[in-house]
């Protein structure tokens, strides 16, 4: 048995025995890691709650649905605009041909790809075939499969390989959050497995546009990344009939608990707004065929959280009296995609596509007898020269999921339009937000200063410090950013306050709580994983020190402080004004290298930061150094309500 080990230096580290050393943890990074594994556990406590027979969970499965496609930046769902499908090229090899082609899933988004069918004329069964982290640079990493190809085209199949994203022939980024600190992707509610995903959704456009292809019969199946992309698009698209991942799926007790997401990067996830079990995402599949497959010592796909999910899934399929629809076949070995996986897969196909129950005797042909790829890989680029100087790809980022576009409404219609914004900001971006605070015993503020850890949510502390001025009336909350020290009043906030007294905030993420890098910036991408960010936390940190300390209040806080105290206040009505210095103008950088604004879930879905402080109107508000036109939105707001006198510019 030959063995072809899948080749995932693109995917960025496997573990941490790839990674190199992580840093010591420190008690930060312990309790951290505790608070989010026990978030972790609380999600996944139960599959589909309230789901007792089939009919329950057909019920359930729209919702669960439009949930998924949003959680992917997929609603609305793009417009299917024309493929512009054109094959560049041909080889006739033995018995089979190879086509290479590309279309545009939207306008100048080019998606790479190779086309394996029989020589004769007929109709036949077609795969999808999502391909892994094989990283083959500028011939795309779909001639890292061609072995597969080759094997359907000669067992009566027309298989479609496609390009990633990031490991196409026009190469973009998977890479965001894990290695490139474009946190605003958050804010963006960008992932790229919804480009994959829609990608996907394309490809299979094309493929019923083929006389060779039975659109009845079309399935889908990969191994790592395309593990994980065949899961995207088998649970978003029902014209998948039946698939088969492989590699492609753990779950949050692994992803979080186990900060099994070190090992994976950004395709592999979608945020987690809806806070689901992660295993609902395949249970979408059900009850078509899915054959999910992993190896016994994969180390970024642990046997602990395959059995957990095949659990779930055999449970779910038992509803529908079809449990035989849903099996796991596991091999012995690591992270690769072996014979036996490769013979069980094939098996599979047959048996759902062709009714044959034959044994598979050739899983390793479409290689030559030294086990090399018949097909030198430039020979299968789709652009073998220039690549089209239209592409978006590099881009996709910024222009993949829609940003709000808020119109203002007439003035008495103004707090209904507010109260509805915020309904949705609360939904789409604040959902992990508990029910509750846990019950403390807050200490009084008074005359003496005073400094104290206080639980805001179950097992997680954060600092705070009262500073008591000649005034104890004027009381001001001044929000720290995590590098600013709890001893003392910022210079920036001691003019703000003058007389007054001050509650000095820490939210959670301080200078000492947690390794930022450790790696890749686990805390932070694991967040994500729960519907959250870690400054949603933040913002809900101030609002429970504050509600335990009932009373009037202002509230300041400098950069992204600034920005976390305009949303703690849209929440609060107990806080009377806002005073937000040199706020950045947007949650994500309008310019090349500008600074932009605290990752947030999916805020930009709703509005942005000029929105959120034009929302506080008629409050009265202090933006100091807001010099960018952006805020000119603000004031609009502001002006519309006829509260200009209430923002002070500065």
């Amino acid at each position: 048995m030959r063995h072809f080990v899948l080749v995932l230096l693109a995917a960025g580290c496997i573990g941490r025995a790839f990674c190199g050393e992580a840093a010591p943890l420190t008690p930060g990074d312990k309790l951290i890691r505790k608070f989010l594994a026990s978030q972790a556990a609380e999600l996944e406590r139960e599959f589909l709650p309230g789901v007792k027979t089939k009919e329950d969970f057909e019920k359930l499965r729209p919702q669960l649905h439009d949930e998924y496609m949003e959680m992917l930046g997929l609603s609305p769902l793009p417009e299917k605009t024309p493929l512009g499908a054109t094959v560049t090229g041909k080889l006739d090899m033995p018995g089979y041909v190879v086509e290479k082609l590309y279309f545009q899933s939207r306008p100048g988004l080019y998606v790479t790809a190779n086309l394996y069918r029989p020589a004769g004329p007929g109709k036949y069964p077609a795969i999808l075939y999502q391909c892994g982290h094989g990283d083959e640079k500028r011939d795309g990493n779909k001639t890292h499969y061609e072995d597969h190809g080759i094997w359907y085209a000669t067992h009566g199949y027309v298989a479609l390989l496609i390009d990633s994203l990031q490991l196409g022939e026009i190469g973009a980024i998977h890479h965001g959050t894990y290695r490139e600190n474009r946190w605003w992707w958050h804010s963006a509610g960008y992932t790229p497995a919804g480009v994959e995903c829609w990608n996907a959704i394309r490809a299979i456009d094309y493929l019923v546009t083929r006389p060779e292809v039975d659109a009845d019969r079309i399935g889908a199946t990969g191994i790592s990344g395309g593990g994980a992309a065949t899961f995207w698009i088998s649970a978003a698209d029902p014209r998948i009939k039946c698939c088969a991942p492989t590699s492609g799926m753990s779950d949050l007790q692994y992803y979080v608990g186990d900060d099994g997401v070190n090992g994976h990067c950004d395709c592999m996830f979608l945020y987690n707004r809806a806070r689901w079990n992660w295993t609902t995402i395949a249970a979408l599949i059900c009850p078509r065929p899915m054959l999910f497959c992993n190896s016994d010592h994969d180390i970024i796909f642990p046997m602990p959280g395959n059995d957990r999910i095949i659990n779930r899934l055999e449970w779910l399929y038992a509803r529908y009296g079809l449990s035989d629809k849903v099996d796991a076949m596991v091999s012995v070995g690591g992270h690769a995609y072996r014979s036996d996986l490769r013979r069980a897969t094939y098996e599979f196909f047959n048996r759902n596509f062709k009714n044959d129950l034959r044994a598979v005797t050739d899983p390793d042909s479409g290689r030559d007898a030294n086990g090399k790829h018949i097909i030198e890989h430039e020979k299968l680029r789709a652009f073998p020269n220039e690549l089209p100087a239209d592409q978006i790809n590099t881009k996709i980022d910024q222009l993949f999921v829609p940003e709000a576009k808020l119109e203002l409404p007439a003035a008495d219609k103004f707090d209904a339009w507010r109260k509805e914004l915020l309904e949705r900001l609360r939904v789409m971006t604040f959902n992990a937000w508990p029910a509750s605070a846990p019950a403390v015993q807050s200490q009084t503020l008074g005359a003496a200063p005073s400094e104290g850890r206080e639980e805001t949510e179950s097992g997680l502390e954060v600092g705070w410090r009262w500073v008591p001025g000649k005034s104890l009336e004027a009381r001001w909350i001044v929000v720290l950013n995590p590098a600013d020290e709890l001893s003392k009043i910022p210079e920036w906030a001691a003019a703000i306050v003058g007389d007054g007294s001050a509650l000095l905030v820490n939210p959670r993420g301080d200078a000492h709580a947690w390794t930022r890098k450790s790696p890749p910036n686990t805390i932070e991408r694991n967040f994500a994983l729960l519907g959250a960010t870690v400054d949603s936390g933040r913002i809900w940190d101030i609002l429970t020190i504050l509600r335990r300390r009932p009373g009037h209040w202002k509230i300041a806080g400098s950069g992204n402080a600034g920005i976390l105290a305009a949303y703690a206040a849209l929440y609060e009505p107990s806080i009377e004004s806002v005073v937000a210095v040199s706020p950045p103008p947007s949650h994500k950088p309008r310019t090349e290298g500008a600074e932009y604004g605290p990752p947030l879930l999916n805020v930009l879905r709703v509005l942005d930061i000029p929105d959120a402080f034009g929302l506080l109107a008629p409050r009265p508000l202090t933006l100091i150094g807001a010099k960018d036109p952006m805020f000119e939105r603000t004031a609009a707001m502001y002006k519309l309500l006829g509260a200009s006198e209430k923002l002070d510019r500065k």
